[in-house]
């Protein structure tokens, strides 16, 4: 999960562009980056932490230029604290390249291979996205008439990345001397939106992961990008726009209207507000068959992303409602800090109860998801020594049990609460008296009664089935082998297994 700007405008975009990566935050906590163009020249500043700690004013002074792009990195893959990881990156050969992207590619070290031995391409990095730049520009230059693009060779180039690249990616990129290119994968995991406004100077355009982006600095949203669509605005700010995927159906991860998204966005015409609610509703449904209501005093949310769920499940209940925990906005989410220990330290510094809700009740406590459980466990803890008499947990997702390899940090198996466990189980680990999770199909019933058109989803954290077809149980132990310390040997593995993996594919 990262956050990602492209912008197109007649004014000086650096202002702009950080205001964006501000209300895109919530994507990205590990690193921020922005890079413009002006006369064909990028400039570049990016770094560890916050928006608000990487940039200052002598750095936006030395982003001058009419269009530009921005990330906020989020780890997936790599040191979650290695500053060479920080986006966007650069390439120079043939042509200047800056690209931004949010996802994670599943055929990472089969392309590192084809582009040391086939394409000599040297690789300086662990990101899947120098992966995805070096690939969009060896594709360039070899559609490329001369040194020279054109519209079906930019497009036919992002037809090819297609073709070769694996897993999930939105991408902002801008290629000097000729434009901004923004595409989608075939699947439209994550999410990718657009939007213009109207100046006396001229149109301008605006990328983002979410449509909050746009709302709030005054872009009127168009649409999504396609999944597998081309957009590029070249240099006269006239807008281009071609499917280059031989097949394309979306599929968006469905953890974003569970947890990743913030509320008042809208992702592929749906409201994640309006779906959360939904999702509180059929939630409500299912508690009512395992937990008593008149068991229940209050329920009270896990603040941030519960709250319309709990409102929802509160009202279809007929259960008073409460804030029963105060959050610290100076402390990052737990969910995507680096280390369990600091995860499981931060969490009273987090929260803090408010005592008077708890004291002689039972209650439930309504969350989005349980990952790791760590947090779910300090939380219960905070409620009995609150004075709660009994403590009843819902969550508004089912049981996470499979690791996310399309840019979601939770790939060890080891580290999901729910693998291998019962619900009963679950819940004596988070130290519940009871726990109730939503059921699969109703969290898809959730957004599709929003927009009935939308027929599949990735739900692969929950049900192990991932939709790109090429992740098979060899590379989900590689990953981990990689991520618990094994290195060359782990990579290796995880090459070989995927590889065996396209190879199937392609006999089938």
């Amino acid at each position: 999960m990262c956050g990602i700007l492209g912008a197109v405008a007649t004014t000086p975009v650096n202002q702009l562009l950080y205001d964006g990566l501000m209300v895109l935050q919530h994507r990205g906590q590990d690193a921020a980056g922005i890079a413009t163009v002006e006369n064909d020249a990028f400039h570049m500043h990016k770094g560890s932490g916050l928006v608000r700690d990487v940039f200052r004013t002598r750095n936006m002074r030395a982003l001058p230029g009419n269009m530009g792009i921005a990330h906020c990195r989020y780890p997936t893959a790599g040191s979650a604290f290695d500053s060479s990881l920080s986006q966007p990156f650069y390439v120079n050969s043939p042509f200047g390249i800056v690209l931004g992207h949010n996802g994670n590619l599943t055929n990472t070290e089969e392309l590192k291979e084809e582009m040391f031995r086939q394409d000599l391409r040297h690789i300086n990095t662990h990101s899947d996205s120098e992966v995805l730049l070096n690939a969009l520009a060896h594709e360039l230059q070899a559609t490329a008439k001369g040194y020279r693009l054109d519209l079906d060779t930019i497009f036919g180039a992002v037809s090819a990345v297609h073709r070769r690249c694996r897993g999930a990616y939105a991408v902002v990129a801008m290629i000097a001397g000729y434009g901004m290119l923004a595409f989608r994968d075939p699947f439209g995991i994550r999410p990718l939106v657009f939007g213009t406004n109207e100046t006396p100077e001229g149109t301008e355009y605006l990328f983002a992961s979410e449509s909050v982006a746009l709302d709030t600095l005054g872009f009127k949203v168009l649409r999504d990008v396609d999944p597998g669509e081309a957009i590029f605005i070249d240099l006269e700010h006239r807008m281009h726009q071609r499917q280059c995927a031989r097949n394309s159906a979306l599929a968006p991860c469905i953890f974003e209207f569970v947890y990743l998204a913030r509320p008042d966005s809208v992702i592929d015409g749906v409201s994640v507000y309006e779906a959360r609610l939904h999702m509180g509703e059929h939630l409500a449904d299912k508690l009512v068959k395992h937990i008593p209501v008149e068991e229940i005093d209050v329920v009270i949310p896990i603040p941030d992303s519960s709250r319309p769920s709990a409102m929802q499940l509160a009202q279809r209940i007929n259960v008073p409602y409460r804030e029963g925990f105060v959050k610290n906005r100076y402390i990052g989410r737990t969910f995507i800090m680096p280390g369990q220990a600091t995860r499981k330290r931060s969490v009273r510094q987090k929260l803090n109860t408010v005592a008077q809700e708890f004291k002689g009740k039972r209650v439930l406590l309504v969350d989005d998801s349980i990952v790791r459980g760590t947090t779910s466990r300090e939380i219960v803890e905070m409620a009995r020594a609150a004075g709660a008499l009994k403590v009843y947990f819902a969550s508004a997702s089912p049981p996470v049990r499979y690791p996310n390899v399309y840019g979601i940090d939770m790939p060890t198996r080891s580290e999901l609460i729910a693998t291998g466990r019962s619900g009963e189980e679950i819940a004596r680990e988070i130290g519940a008296d009871a726990l109730v999770y939503q059921d699969l199909n109703a969290l898809k019933a959730s957004i599709r009664e929003l927009k009935p058109s939308l027929c599949s989803f990735d739900t692969s954290c929950f049900d192990g089935s991932y939709i790109t077809g090429d992740v098979s149980p060899e590379y989900l132990n590689a990953i981990e082998l990689a991520r618990e310390g094994y290195g060359a040997a782990a990579r290796d593995e995880l090459w070989s297994s995927n590889q065996l993996q396209l190879n199937l594919m392609s006999v089938d």
